[in-house]
């Protein structure tokens, strides 16, 4: 299936800005599942300097920078992905959830330790008593891992509540996991750090999601959004992702574009001015299927 995804950022100034430098990570990630058929990123004004590299976790970054005086920024990235469904794996199949952890924490092989790596805290997503106790229900001694994270999704998305007023981005996990309400960032940044706090690897990854209208209704220009979820590793299968916000395996409508630690690695746009004043953000996302 391939689908286009039109991302839309504009910035309104109060006061010009006379220098500004960005960060964007607002490219498809490839995978075995999902290629890249067209990808490009518009700026206006036009930047004085642009470059694109691979950061550390293997995203792509366009770094770029504006040093005449600007009230607006707009920046566009139009994607044309296609998207392969993805056979769902046999949760029962994979090994005791005690012994991938073990595997984890003690093999030195390149892709063990890579995954290792997402074992420990980081910025958004901090471990606790409190997030092992809501996780250890889903992890029964001997029970296989898929088996476990995938019970794990299915309570989150019935405890907790869909809620944009509730959280923020700066929000602690510990304060989601009271509330029990939150956006798709609370849920992905919650299941992470239930599973860091059981030893087990997780990172989080940004993209979208495709939307369907209710029956009848025409799809809203501009109503979907930046969309987040977990990956989590298993030894010898590599990573498999889960989105606790929709209670699903993604399948075959969810467009991946980076992944990390947390949020704070994927950020999709970010940046330093000078002057500006206070000033507004206006975002729009489409995602629609290409016949």
């Amino acid at each position: 299936m391939k689908v286009r995804v039109n991302h839309r950022t504009s910035y309104v100034y109060g006061e010009p800005v006379p220098t500004s430098v960005h960060e964007a990570r607002l490219s498809p990630r490839p995978s075995a599942t999902q290629r890249t058929l067209s990808h490009e990123i518009t700026i206006e004004p036009r930047p004085a300097t642009r470059q694109e590299h691979l950061d550390y976790f293997g995203n792509r970054t366009l770094h770029f920078s504006l040093r005449e005086p600007h009230k607006t920024l707009e920046v566009v990235a139009t994607s044309l992905v296609d998207l392969a469904p993805t056979s769902p794996p046999l949760l029962e199949a994979t090994p005791a959830w005690e012994a991938m952890r073990d595997r984890i924490r003690k093999e030195r092989r390149a892709d063990l330790l890579e995954a290792y790596s997402f074992t420990f805290d980081s910025a958004h997503v901090k471990t606790g008593r409190g997030l092992l106790e809501y996780a250890l229900p889903s992890f029964s001694p001997g029970r296989p891992l898929l088996a476990g994270i995938r019970d794990l999704t299915r309570r989150i998305h019935d405890d907790f509540a869909y809620d944009p007023e509730a959280t923020d981005v700066s929000t602690p996990v510990d304060d989601v996991l009271l509330r029990r309400r939150g956006v798709c960032q609370d849920f992905a940044h919650l299941q992470i750090a239930c599973l860091r706090s059981l030893g087990l690897a997780a990172r989080y990854v940004s993209g979208y999601l495709l939307t369907h209208p209710l029956p009848g209704r025409p799809k809203l220009v501009g109503a979907d959004a930046s969309h987040a979820w977990i990956a989590t590793f298993v030894p010898d299968w590599g990573w498999v992702e889960f989105d606790p916000t929709n209670d699903l395996m993604p399948y075959d409508e969810h467009v991946s574009m980076a992944t990390g630690r947390d949020f704070g690695d994927v950020t999709p746009l970010k940046g330093i001015i000078t002057g500006g004043g206070k000033h507004e953000v206006i975002a729009a996302v489409d995602v629609d299927v290409v016949p």
